[in-house]
């Protein structure tokens, strides 16, 4: 007999993560935990899959749904970037800096 075993996390445990940008103005961003901070030149965003900053110019949220873990951002986007734990140097530089 041969078993299958799904080694995919469920729904439940993980939200979709997903980043979708049009044009380079509007960003959707699911699987959203939490908005640590923002302003009009950069969010700092908590996913499911690690915290996420984005840099732009003019940049407003367009929508938030916290439930559902939907932030869209409109605005010129420059830079997106995950903080991982792997580049810590480089996350505690951002952090210390974000929170001066």
């Amino acid at each position: 007999m041969n078993q299958y075993y799904d080694n995919q996390p469920t729904k439940s445990s993980v939200p979709d993560h997903d980043v979708i940008m049009r044009g380079r103005k509007l960003l959707d961003i699911t699987g959203v935990k939490q908005v640590e901070s923002f302003d009009n030149e950069e969010f700092l965003l908590e996913t499911s899959m690690g915290f996420l900053a984005i840099k732009g110019q003019n940049l407003t949220m367009k929508n938030l749904d916290v439930e559902k873990g939907i932030v869209s951002i409109k605005g010129k986007i420059f830079d997106l970037v995950y903080l991982d734990e792997q580049h810590g140097e480089k996350a505690k530089g951002f952090f210390s800096k974000l929170f001066r």
